[in-house]
């Protein structure tokens, strides 16, 4: 392996070097889980899931962190507002997004530590910083001291005398740039004891005491979404490093889910649900077009796109179990060397899956030719490729049944298709495009090809 990352701390690519020989440590910013997940939100969890997968594949043991927000003022206002208690609402969206992850095939991580089994880990932290003259205490808050810490500004290169934290004016504060550690109890709202007054954390403060905890004071790899940049990753690193810790010595910012050129947010209203997408396409199929696209690439989510990457995915599923058809089971092979070169250059997804397609085409035509051997050592190079990207078809088949409605939907759908394959068989054209016709005006296309017909949904 010669991974080569791109930095965005210094915005450049270097190479992934782990600090421990063997190990590498990975922190990724998990959900705040104030409700259900959309394919934005998964977003991450899958880029950092094809890191996690391809420095494995490199022989390395990899540890990765990825928290859970559990508390939160989203969290407390939306629980009040639907009169249900804060924690309660904060583990049923947990359990929506575990769920999420799981369906569309994400490695569990080595720990999701919550927030607020961490109280006494962020206490320990404010006290070196305190110590230390980065931060204060006033009237049961306590403040970062952002002049405290001249290299303010490493991770998003923001100008100190500019800084904005997007904070409410607190009469606490001795400088506006500051930011919050600690917030002092308000009524109705839980609160922790500490020495400064009971209270609970800030949102920045969480992220420094679990990535400590788990991964010691310095790590390999801070992993987000680049709407975490600043001021939270900026947070994060200038109240870590002030209380005398590494920290993190690369940083990767996945981009974002757009639609209509917005970022994909609930409270814009232009969210695709997670439910809602795997009634509609297989978990496979969602991440396969979640994970083409580059990860530092936004993406702007469309029905004609998806229904292209569910197409695209289906070709290389066809050739692979069509392989299987004829010549028995396929295990996985070698890499194809431009997909190995692809992933060490900054996990360059759209190249390696490139490579993918150009040994499928290479198969497919090995099959047309009679030649089974080089289909099959095709198709092992493929499952290879995939099961790094974890898309292997045959693991997909192996572990992943439809339920509900798509499940019903794929037995009358397959059922009409086989009635139609038969049709044609007979040449009874007129029956197989009476049948084809009767699935386009019930939203399903059917596309016939070299590994049999595929279909996909055109109405949601």
């Amino acid at each position: 392996m010669s991974l080569h990352i791109h930095d965005s701390a210094s915005r450049t690519s270097r190479e992934f070097t782990p600090l421990t020989p063997g190990i590498a440590s990975i922190y990724v910013c998990g959900a705040t889980v104030q409700g259900v997940p959309h394919i934005g939100h998964v977003r991450s969890g899958l880029n950092f899931d094809v890191v996690r997968r391809w420095l494995a594949h490199g022989g390395l043991d990899v540890r990765l962190v990825r928290n859970v927000t559990d508390i939160d003022d989203k969290i407390l206002a939306k629980a009040a507002q639907a009169g249900r208690p804060w924690w309660e609402w904060a583990a049923t969206h947990e359990r929506a997004f575990e769920a999420a992850y799981d369906a569309l095939g994400c490695l569990p991580p080595s720990v999701a530590p919550r927030a607020t089994g961490h109280i006494t880990q962020m206490v320990e932290l404010m006290q070196r910083l305190i110590d230390g003259g980065h931060a204060y205490a006033s009237g049961g808050d306590v403040y970062f001291s952002v002049a405290s810490y001249p290299a303010y500004g490493e991770v998003s290169s923001v100008v100190i005398e500019d800084v904005q934290q997007g904070e409410s004016a607190a009469q606490g504060k001795a400088d506006p740039r500051d930011f919050t550690l600690w917030k002092s109890a308000k009524p109705g709202e839980p609160s922790w004891p500490t020495p400064w007054g009971p209270g609970r954390p800030g949102w920045h403060l969480e992220c420094s005491a679990m990535a400590r905890t788990y991964l010691g004071a310095e790590f390999d790899i801070h992993g987000g979404g680049i709407d975490l940049v600043f001021p939270h990753h900026e947070n994060e690193q200038a109240q870590s490093r002030a209380a005398g810790d590494g920290f993190a010595r690369y940083w990767m910012h996945n981009a974002w889910v757009t639609m209509s050129g917005e970022k994909m947010s609930k409270s814009l209203g232009n969210v695709v649900a997670i439910p809602e997408m795997l009634n509609r396409v297989r978990p496979q199929e969602l991440r396969y077009y979640l994970v083409v696209p580059h990860y530092r690439s936004m993406i702007e989510y469309s029905e004609a796109a998806l229904d292209e990457s569910v197409r695209a995915y289906q070709r290389i599923e066809s050739f692979v179990r069509k392989v299987v058809q004829r010549t028995g089971v396929v295990a996985p092979g070698a890499l194809a060397p431009e997909f190995a070169a692809a992933l060490d250059d900054d996990l360059s997804t759209p190249a390696a899956l490139a490579a993918v397609h150009n040994t499928v085409r290479h198969g497919n035509s090995a099959l047309d030719n009679g030649d089974d051997e080089t289909a099959r050592t095709a198709a092992g190079s493929v499952r290879a490729m995939l099961g790094v990207l974890g898309l292997d078809p045959l693991a997909w088949a192996d572990t992943t049944t439809d339920t509900g409605p798509r499940q019903a939907l794929t037995a009358l759908v397959e059922g009409l298709l086989e009635e139609r394959t038969r049709a044609r068989a007979d040449r009874d054209f007129a029956l197989s495009d009476a049948i084809r016709d009767r699935l386009l005006a019930a939203g399903v296309a059917v596309e016939d090809t070299p590994g049999g017909p595929q279909w996909t949904l055109k109405d949601g």
